[in-house]
């Protein structure tokens, strides 16, 4: 998700890179997103086609948008500049966001208000995990063989027990994804954008949403939002690895033809592309107020038609909340200015001192000596 600035990511470098491709892609990962959030309230046992249309979208949505995360994030050194864009892009906009949906959660569900920045409440898992992933990055920088570390300490994290705390379960898990994207060139993506590729895209999204309805209800949503371990998903460690491989290479495949089928020109949804943060951050208060008041429980009495008038409210939610009235109210929010009185003063240079002629052969002398 990213600010509407002009870097391509919350607290990130800005890339020479930038196309309307990636934009194109980001808003359309962010309409699968808040989609994905709104079915879930009408999921029934009466609704294998929409549920099997949502395991699909949760098998790569998440590790798409976290492989364009670590692809924007290459130039990412640790200094003090990118530090602080990633603090006031990303960090800040945690702790606001926190504690909206920790009020939020108090007012419609009735929980005890408690704002905990350690426990990520709903969608805010992800700028936490952004944070962690970013501020990594020196060091998958640094090593051999990056990613099959990172699918070692992903396969790991699920067989452990992992604390809750930071979202580390998911930190860990969908670690792979972002390494991925940091060892992704221009051309890479490229390779995608080929005829023969884009051809091939449509089945496989075709024979995906095929399988999924066959699996239906499998595989959970724990094991797609990747913050189970072994004990809670109650399989053995055998059957864990096998499934969670072969959902890794089913998820590289949806992501790949994901990438293919996306615009590379510019269009209307654009522009939208380079504001994702703000629809990310405020659908999902959206989501939860109309649970609240009973939407979706009209929305499942309205069976099929229901589902469809829901999905096209939703896209044009993300568009409403990524126009430039909008953005401009919550702009504080979202994209918080960085505190002046955490920047470091600049030091007063000393003053330079020319040496006369006579100093200079002076310290020749001296020197020689």
């Amino acid at each position: 998700m990213t600010s509407s600035t002009s870097h391509p990511g919350p607290g990130s470098p800005r890339t020479p890179d930038r196309s309307p491709f990636f934009d194109n892609a980001k808003f359309l990962l962010i309409v699968l997103v808040a989609l994905g959030h709104s079915w879930e309230a009408v999921i029934t046992p009466d609704t294998p086609g929409l549920r099997a249309l949502h395991n699909l979208v949760y098998c790569f949505h998440m590790p798409a948008f976290i492989l364009l995360s670590g692809y924007f994030s290459r130039s990412f050194t640790a200094r003090p500049d990118q530090i602080r864009r990633l603090l006031g892009g990303v960090l800040l906009p945690y702790l606001i966001f926190e504690t909206i949906y920790s009020l939020v959660y108090h007012w419609v569900r009735g929980t005890e208000l408690a704002i905990t920045p350690t426990s990520p409440t709903y969608l805010c898992w992800f700028l936490i995990a952004l944070f962690v992933w970013r501020i990594t990055t020196p060091i998958w920088h640094a090593v051999r063989h990056a990613l099959p570390i990172a699918v070692v300490v992903s396969l790991a994290a699920g067989t452990t027990a992992v604390s809750g705390e930071l979202a580390l379960c998911r930190v860990l898990m969908f670690l792979p994804w972002f390494v991925l994207g940091l060892r992704l060139r221009p051309e890479h993506f490229a390779r995608l954008r080929t005829r023969a590729v884009r051809v091939i895209a449509l089945p496989v999204f075709a024979g995906a949403f095929a399988l999924a309805y066959w699996l239906s209800p499998n595989p959970s949503d724990e094991w797609l939002s990747s913050d189970a371990d072994t004990a809670v998903l109650q399989v053995s460690l055998v059957r864990y690895l096998l499934l969670k491989v072969a959902l890794f290479a089913v998820t590289a495949l949806l992501v790949a033809a994901f990438l293919a089928l996306v615009p590379g020109r510019r269009t209307w949804i654009t522009g939208f592309g380079a504001v994702t943060l703000y629809p990310y951050l405020l659908h999902g208060l959206l989501v939860r107020i109309a649970e609240h008041y009973g939407f979706f429980r009209t929305v499942r009495a309205a069976g099929t038609a229901g589902q469809l008038m829901l999905s096209a409210l939703v896209v044009a939610v993300v568009v409403l909340l990524s126009t430039k009235p909008v953005r401009a109210v919550v702009r504080p929010l979202v994209e918080p200015r960085f505190p002046k009185w955490l920047l470091p003063r600049t030091p007063t240079p000393a003053p330079v001192t020319v040496p006369t002629a006579a100093a200079a052969a002076e310290c020749e002398k001296s020197l020689v000596r």
